[in-house]
């Protein structure tokens, strides 16, 4: 199905993101997954590219394209090599810069922002803790005022880039007496004394992100470290999230829809009994639906997409696009594994590493059940 959201300069700009992604990335998938960790020197090249700054102003080095198809395009492009690429950058530039650019202050700004559009400061976002899951509104990460200082204890777990950022916005409890309207955002530099970074935990898949325990102890920082307003950190985060739900559904359909595309190529040439096994009728019905539930799912997530370009997307539909993207993705990549046959199950198959990393797609980001639970109370249950 031919796809009408994106025009002339959309498509130009995908063919710079796989121009860079052929010359500078691909070459070394391999070496980010012994490495477990995507190097530095990917962020500073995809910083000098443009691609890093999409949504900050050209004042403070990006590129300010003030339209998110350019994001989805290069989430799409991303999520096509494998899917840790997507959710790293995701977590810089999709999900961690709108913070700073339209909370921070100008300062701030001009302090953070340059360094998160060149690849120098990178960033990761600090809501996970290990007692609470989706509920944000349960935190225990503290900052208590001292003087002109807060001072922060806690922890925070599963951090997407968390080993290697160098700035994390964190959310922590402020007003305690005020539950969930009591949180605040700070933005912790990792060189602060009393921040420390536990292992790199060991994942089922995404091996190439470097996913990570943080630990603060009596880090002090200051109200010039605060991220939007004093105890407004649960809204902020509630606002920002239907973007970043948004940005995974782009990058699970992406992904699922590359695997699907190299799996029909694979039963094409593999035989079986003398014919082709895509040629077998089971199989042909099979891909058959493969196909067709990649395309409903990209056509809800384009319409969602361009509603988000016009400030138009809501919560719901966001959670809607996050828990089904990451349901067909899943269903398609096992089906896949399953048409590779035996090859399907071992690691040095791109199907298998895919099916491996596609499963967190229901569980971060809010779980699908906190997804079906929004829709739920959408429609008066």
């Amino acid at each position: 199905m031919k796809r009408d959201i994106y025009d002339e300069d959309h498509e130009a700009f995908r063919g710079s993101a796989r121009e860079f992604l052929e010359r500078s990335v691909i070459p070394h998938v391999e070496q980010h997954a012994h490495d477990k960790a995507i190097p530095r020197e990917f962020w500073t090249e995809a910083g000098k590219q443009g691609f890093l700054g999409l949504e900050i102003p050209e004042e403070y080095g990006g590129a300010g394209a003030g339209d998110y198809r350019f994001n989805a395009v290069f989430a799409e492009e991303l999520s096509k090599v494998n899917a840790a690429l997507g959710s790293c950058w995701g977590i810089h530039a999709d999900i961690c810069a709108p913070y700073i650019v339209e909370l921070g202050t100008e300062e701030q700004k001009q302090r953070w922002l340059p360094g998160v559009a060149s690849g120098e400061i990178l960033l990761a976002i600090g809501m996970t803790e290990p007692s609470g899951g989706s509920d944000l509104a349960a935190l225990k990460t503290t900052a208590v005022r001292d003087g002109e200082h807060w001072v922060i204890n806690g922890s925070k777990t599963f951090i997407t880039n968390g080993y290697s950022a160098d700035l994390v916005i964190t959310a922590v409890r402020t007003s305690p007496e005020k539950k969930a309207r009591g949180i605040t955002l700070f933005a912790i530099p990792a060189d602060a004394p009393g921040y420390s970074r536990g292992r790199k935990l060991d994942k089922v898949g995404q091996d190439e992100s470097d996913t990570a325990e943080l630990f603060f102890e009596n880090v002090r920082l200051t109200d010039e470290d605060i991220i939007g307003e004093l105890d407004q950190g649960f809204i902020h985060m509630m606002q920002k999230l239907p973007q970043e739900r948004l940005g995974c559904a782009i990058s699970n359909v992406a992904h699922a829809k590359q695997i699907l595309e190299e799996t029909i190529a694979y039963t094409k040439e593999r035989q079986a009994f003398g014919a082709p096994i895509g040629s077998f009728q089971h199989n042909k019905f099979l891909i058959a639906e493969l196909v067709t539930q990649i395309e409903v799912a990209e056509a809800y997530i384009d319409k969602c997409t361009v509603a988000h370009d016009k400030g138009e997307l809501t919560p719901v539909d966001a959670a809607k696009a996050k828990w089904w993207s990451s349901e067909i993705q899943n269903q398609v990549l096992d089906h896949c594994v399953q048409l590779h046959g035996g090859y399907g199950f071992m690691n040095e198959y791109r199907v298998a590493r895919a099916w491996r990393d596609a499963r967190v797609s229901k569980i971060w980001a809010g779980s699908n059940e906190i997804m079906k639970e929004l829709i739920g109370r959408d429609v008066g249950l």
